[in-house]
């Protein structure tokens, strides 16, 4: 299907290379290439919490890498009704889940613009069977939210929706009075009027559109004492879905606990804030930005820990290839082996369980090549027993070194495997990199790391 606004003129897509994809290995048909999307700045509304029905306007803006003639975003679901470029009305059209603007003017290198689009229909979710989960715009138990990764920002909202372009984000939200929202960032505002209740929040620091946070319903917000991290002020809020049971609350202190153990080995937290929302929906816990949406049925100390690691490990420092999305993975999950440790527990034995899960399957080299080994075993464990074979060779300090390096080095522009086994060599010298590389690329499973 396609739908156009009153202004579109039949339009001539062949030719520039600025309607080409990124080129993901794994979503090859996601994104822009040569589009940097900087900021967007969201206005959702949602009538009936519980319902996919929303509408939506949003003024993105962007720069670009290479000379683009159009401004190519990724969408489901929505239908658009309008766009405008720096205030102008400009031509576009929405089809093959695209919306593609055509500039009155090309947008060159160092120049930025702003794309304002309006929308509206049913949020949407993407995904296939070979996804643990659909991701984009959920509903459920009176719940309307976001759980996007690796693909579902677009159900909602119109994005260039791939981690190696992250932005910062402005979201308000419109709901009706007895309802309420929260989101990623800083919550800066409410108003309300005739009825309906409006949020603010402010995302400062730029994420990868899956890890944009959204949930609206009837919530309760809890603040909780700021943490304070040498120089650096963390700001603490969860959020519980009404009616949960006081017995599912996270425990008094432990996200403080927390974060003071990850800075130690990462560096400073890549936020102003950070809590988790509490939901009873049935899917799986995911990092959204500075605040996690965790499942009531996830709420174990392990996964919150895991979802706190991921603020560095996916958020901040972002993929460049789905095909790579075991440095998210592997690097979280490693991370509970360092709180592990912190709490008396012997990191070995941890080690150990994750051998033990991965000789009982195939195991594989760790570059994903289909979407059902995005998030699989290997992905998750072979990739921590990489990082633990490396530890152990090159000892603690050595080994906290590269973990603040790497946040550091990757903070502002996205990883590939190739990029880290770079960094590891020049760190940590050619043995390390071998070690590394064994794990990462070769067929068989090696022998678990000891000491």
């Amino acid at each position: 299907m396609r739908r156009a606004g009153r202004l579109l003129l039949p339009l001539v897509l062949a030719g520039a290379a600025c309607g080409q994809s990124v080129g993901d290995s794994i979503f090859p048909a996601l994104g822009q290439r040569g589009l940097d999307v900087q900021h967007y700045d969201l206005h959702l509304t949602v009538p009936r919490p519980g319902s996919p029905e929303l509408s939506g306007d949003v003024t993105l803006t962007v720069g670009s890498r290479e000379v683009l003639t159009r401004v190519v975003l990724d969408l489901l679901g929505p239908q658009v009704s309008a766009a405008q470029w720096n205030g102008q009305s400009v031509r576009w059209v929405q089809r093959a889940q695209k919306v593609e603007v055509t500039l009155p003017r090309p947008l060159h290198p160092g120049e930025t613009g702003r794309l304002r689009l309006s929308y509206a229909g049913n949020g949407a979710r993407s995904g296939s069977a070979d996804l643990p989960l659909r991701p984009g715009w959920q509903t459920e138990g009176g719940l309307s939210y976001a759980l996007s990764e690796p693909d579902g920002t677009r159900g909602f909202l119109p994005c260039n929706d791939h981690p190696s372009d992250p932005a910062t984000f402005t979201v308000r939200v419109t709901v009706p009075a007895g309802a309420s929202a929260a989101a990623s960032g800083l919550f800066t505002a409410q108003t309300e009027r005739g009825g309906l209740r409006t949020l603010t929040f402010t995302q400062r620091e730029p994420v990868p559109t899956y890890a944009l946070g959204l949930i609206v319903g009837a919530l309760q917000r809890r603040s909780e004492p700021e943490v304070r991290l040498g120089n650096q002020t963390v700001l603490r809020r969860d959020v519980y879905a009404a009616g949960l049971t006081v017995g599912t609350a996270i425990p008094a202190g432990e996200t403080a606990r927390m974060l003071r153990v990850l800075t130690e080995w990462l560096g400073p937290y890549p936020g102003e804030v950070y809590g988790v929302a509490l939901l009873p929906v049935r899917q799986l816990a995911l990092e959204t930005a500075g605040l996690t949406t965790l499942p009531a049925a996830s709420n174990q100390e392990r996964v919150r820990l895991h979802e706190l690691a991921h603020q560095w490990f996916g958020n901040r420092v972002t993929l460049a290839d789905w095909g790579d999305s075991w440095l998210n993975e592997s690097f979280a999950t490693y991370a509970e082996l360092l709180w592990a440790e912190s709490q008396g527990a012997d990191g070995q034995a941890l080690a150990a369980e994750w051998y033990a899960v991965l000789t009982a399957q195939a195991s594989r080299p760790l570059r994903a090549t289909t979407p059902a080994q995005l998030f699989d075993a290997s992905a998750y464990f072979r990739g921590a027993l990489a990082l633990h074979a490396l530890r152990l060779e090159v000892g603690d300090e050595a080994f906290k070194g590269l973990l603040r390096t790497y946040v550091a080095t990757f903070t502002d522009r996205p990883v590939s495997a190739a990029a880290l086994l770079t960094l590891v060599k020049t760190e940590l010298g050619p043995a390390a990199e071998q070690t590394l590389r064994l794990w990462a690329e070769h067929g068989e499973l090696p022998p678990l790391p000891g000491r």
